[in-house]
């Protein structure tokens, strides 16, 4: 049972090769990790098995921890529009698995999580794992950064608590398609 001022974010780096996770705790205003994990999808062909897996496992976690609040990496702009597609679909889909239980969503953009944890928008992912090793006292950080960057996301999350954000936020579907009318067209 969480007292009254605990709060527990999962953070999300959505990806189609390895999908980050890291979960916190807020109690007080202080943070504890909880969980850092990643999804390796790399072996899967089929991109629509992949998504299955990001369903399941973004269930699964919400399932067990129960998150009181869902942070999410935004897909980037690059140039392969495959990529982007593809990404956005892995974001997409976990974010169906947190409005599946109305966990409520909040998506940032990889410059405000670096900015966020880091303080420089531009800082590469190593920075990043390093900071949030210090920040939460964290003895080992995974082989891949993936986790790490999940973890960011929820880091970033509780640091713009309170605060007017310009990332955008979901409490349910019915928020999404008021928000987003061309999109559930």
């Amino acid at each position: 049972m969480k007292s009254i001022h605990e709060k527990i974010i999962l953070g999300v780096d959505p990806g189609t090769s390895i999908m980050g996770f890291g979960l916190i705790a807020v109690k007080n205003n202080q943070m504890k990790l909880i969980m850092l994990d990643e999804l390796i999808l790399k072996k899967y062909q089929s991109h629509e098995i992949k998504l299955k897996k990001i369903f399941d496992r973004t269930l699964s976690i919400i399932d067990e921890y129960h998150p009181d609040e869902l942070a999410i990496e935004a897909p980037f702009f690059g140039k392969n529009v495959q990529s982007m597609l593809k990404l956005g679909r892995a974001q997409g889909v976990a974010m169906a698995a947190g409005l599946h239980r109305e966990v409520p969503i909040t998506e940032y953009s990889p410059k405000k999580i670096k900015m966020a944890i880091t303080g420089n928008g531009n800082a590469s992912k190593e920075q990043v794992a390093g900071m949030l090793q210090n920040l939460l006292k964290i003895k080992e950080l995974p082989t891949n950064l993936d986790a790490t960057d999940g973890l960011a996301a929820a880091v970033c999350h509780h640091f713009n608590s309170g605060k007017i954000t310009h990332g955008k936020s979901y409490t349910g579907w019915d928020a999404f398609v008021k928000q987003n009318p061309k999109r559930t067209k």
